[in-house]
């Protein structure tokens, strides 16, 4: 029987405060390698500055954290070295092509062959035809598959997406989660936050709901669903959203 893999990210005890105001009161959550993993949340839950602290941009009070086995203090340029970042909002040049864009950050990767890299990631993300535009006349699900792309070059081990799909319409949504299941099914591991239940409910293998600095629930779909009482059979057999799931488990949080 083969031993199962470490876990790409994993997390005890996270805790962080700014001031008085304790954001992180004790995180704890792990993340299997290849797999998408969904942190829900609402604004100000503590999302963001979980992925801070483990892309190793902002260090926390208390409790530990590793990512692809290294630990997120004391082995910080290890874990830089094996992971990417994308945040709330495309970080491109406009004034540059998207090819452009994408040999730039080669090069600063020192990534070897970096016209080979931009070209092989323009015909992976469907962006082929244009790559030799700037960036300025793209739309929004383009620059967002654009920084995605960008944020796999070097092949890192553990990709952070942070509510990588904001602001854009249904369509570009869908292009980005066909890339974002694209990348867990080459091997990447995945950890997105995001305010979209849909998307969760899409994408994830497990799911985490992150209320007033704490982990309240985690599990796959299928188990968040027996959180409710069984669907009721009316017509048709119908199981609770993600949605319906969320807004049960904070509520009963909050009355208590």
């Amino acid at each position: 029987m083969e031993t199962p893999p470490p876990p790409a990210v994993d997390v005890s005890g996270l805790r962080k405060s700014y001031g008085a105001l304790e954001v992180l009161q004790g995180v704890d959550l792990t993340v299997a390698a290849g797999s998408i993993f969904a942190l829900l949340g609402s604004n100000g839950a503590g999302k963001t500055t979980v992925v801070r602290i483990l892309s190793t941009l902002l260090k926390p009070d208390g409790g530990t954290a590793a990512v692809a086995g290294f630990d997120v203090v004391a082995q910080a340029r290890q874990v830089r070295e094996s992971i990417s970042l994308t945040g709330q909002f495309a970080a491109v040049d406009q004034i540059l092509t998207g090819r452009e864009n994408l040999v730039m950050v080669a090069r600063l990767r020192r990534v070897a062959g970096p016209g080979r890299v931009a070209d092989d990631l323009l015909r992976r993300f469907g962006l082929t035809e244009a790559g030799g535009r700037r960036v300025a006349t793209y739309s929004g699900g383009m620059r967002r598959r654009l920084d995605i792309a960008m944020s796999l070059i070097g092949d890192p081990k553990v990709i952070f997406l942070d509510e990588p799909t904001t602001g854009l319409d249904p369509q570009a949504r869908i292009e980005v989660w066909q890339e974002i299941q694209s990348l867990a099914d080459s091997g990447t591991t995945v950890l997105l936050t995001t305010q979209y239940l849909e998307e969760a409910e899409k994408l994830a293998d497990r799911i985490a709901i992150l209320h007033q600095g704490r982990i309240i629930v985690s599990g796959t779909l299928a188990e968040l669903r027996g959180l409710l009482p069984a669907a009721k059979a009316e017509l048709v057999e119908r199981q609770p959203t993600l949605e319906e799931i969320f807004l049960a488990v904070v509520g009963s949080k909050e009355q208590q």
